[in-house]
């Protein structure tokens, strides 16, 4: 194989065209085929797994103790134990449990073998019980850290340029169908890694080939097993009208809104994750607390379930859609100041991912300016999804990609007004974070 097909330390970046014509990059490609099979299985089991312990500790477990249903406190304990899970494995287990969600969706590159089960265990004890973060970051890390291993152990001595290559392709597998298109995964790790020109289609081709290698793998486990796919997916999408002016002017509320809902929640998260990484243990079961008592005020003060405060948001986009019509606005509002607290709680002492949740923030404060005039809830809630998540995840493209993808056909229709916003909120956020003269000038 190439010495040094991309990334090698000390080395000088090759030319891509001559990297991609090698006897080394074909063997790339075959051992990339190799280990997406069983890094999606991986992937795939993972997910099951989270969604089994939601199932068990959320419901199965109270039945269990003897409630007819759960009872509206529940959340408070079970995140009370979530964080002193997580806090525990990352204080003692190599690696931290990975990257800290509240300082964005970034590029940290693969963890090393011996860190894998700490990732993995922070994310099973953040996703199953019940913290509002996704399962989108721990999984790129695990992807990405597997395949690396798998590669090491296939090819002894295997040149860091192409375990970097073998790393984001493992990644690639592993997240490939958790979006609900191989190639919006595929897109946001791009996009996220900052890679361009041909260099960008250097690792693109790998990680398409995984991509589309564990999307295949998803959809044949989801069927044998009956467990389905674990794919963003919307199973009713509402029609909705060609665009109008006051929805235009719609977007750049919404935009604006979005940026400054999606800054105060990264700022508050930031703030606590100072506190917590100062006492990890206690401030970290403090946090899980937090979460759960938000989710016992929303349930106690609107007569919905404490769930809709809890997890990711990633299967109650669905039902939140469909079942617009019974939310009250107040609902709405308490859902969304509810969630977004949890949510800088989350983030800064859980381990997990920050997409699912901003969408699910952006989708329900869509749907909330709905019920005023000039506005229909599809046109919204695709808004709102776009704007809350460049808001959190400085990712243009793939924010777009999110709101219009997920909506099926109509997500053409409303991509025009999904642009507005995304870019409003965008330059909007970066111009909040912009350092004032005064904090920057000489003294």
């Amino acid at each position: 194989m190439s010495a040094e097909p991309v990334g090698a330390p000390g080395a000088e970046t090759p030319d891509p065209l001559t990297v991609i014509r090698t006897r080394g990059y074909a063997v790339l490609l075959v051992m990339v085929a190799a280990v997406g099979v069983p890094i999606s299985a991986a992937a795939f089991g993972f997910l099951a797994l989270v969604h089994e312990l939601e199932d068990l500790t959320y419901e199965d477990l109270p039945h269990a103790l003897g409630f007819g249903s759960t009872p509206s406190w529940w959340p408070v304990p079970l995140l009370a134990v979530a964080g002193l899970l997580t806090a525990l494995t990352i204080r003692h287990l190599p690696g931290t449990g990975g990257h800290r969600p509240a300082e964005g969706f970034v590029n940290t590159g693969a963890p090393t073998a011996v860190q894998l089960p700490g990732v993995a265990l922070a994310a099973l004890t953040t996703l199953g019980l019940g913290a509002v973060l996704g399962p989108e970051a721990p999984l790129i890390a695990l992807g990405g850290g597997l395949a690396v291993v798998a590669a090491r152990l296939l090819k002894p001595g295997i040149a860091p340029g192409a375990s970097a290559m073998v790393a984001a392709a493992g990644s690639f597998a592993a997240v490939s169908a958790l979006l609900g298109s191989p190639l919006l995964g595929a897109f946001l790790l791009m996009e996220a890694s900052g890679l361009a020109g041909m260099m960008l289609g250097l690792v693109l081709v790998p990680g398409l080939l995984a991509s589309g290698i564990g999307s295949l793998i998803f959809i044949g486990l989801g069927s044998w097993t009956g467990l389905g796919t674990y794919s963003l997916t919307l199973p009713h999408v509402p029609h909705t009208p060609q665009p109008t002016v006051a929805e235009f002017g719609w977007a750049v509320v919404l935009g604006a809104a979005a940026a400054l809902a999606g800054t105060g929640v990264k700022k508050l998260s930031l703030s606590l994750q100072e506190w917590v990484e100062q006492r990890r243990v206690i401030a970290t079961v403090a946090m899980g607390l937090t979460v759960g008592v938000l989710a016992l005020l929303y349930a106690e003060s609107t007569g919905r379930n404490a769930s809709e405060v809890l997890y990711s948001g990633q299967d109650a986009l669905g039902g939140l859609l469909a079942e617009d019509a019974t939310y009250a606005v107040g609902s709405l509002l308490v859902l969304i100041v509810c969630k977004a607290l949890a949510y800088a709680a989350s983030l800064s002492a859980f381990r997990g991912g920050p997409i699912f949740p901003s969408m699910f923030l952006g989708a329900a404060g869509g749907l909330a300016l709905s019920h005023l005039p000039g506005l229909n809830a599809t046109s919204g809630f695709a808004m709102g999804i776009g704007a809350m998540c460049v808001a959190m995840l400085r990712l243009p493209m793939t924010s777009v990609l999110l709101a219009t993808l997920l909506l099926g056909s109509e997500g053409i229709t409303v991509m025009p007004l999904v642009i507005v916003s995304v870019v409003v909120s965008y330059v909007l956020v970066l111009r909040l974070e912009r350092p004032s003269a005064a904090s920057t000038a000489p003294r």
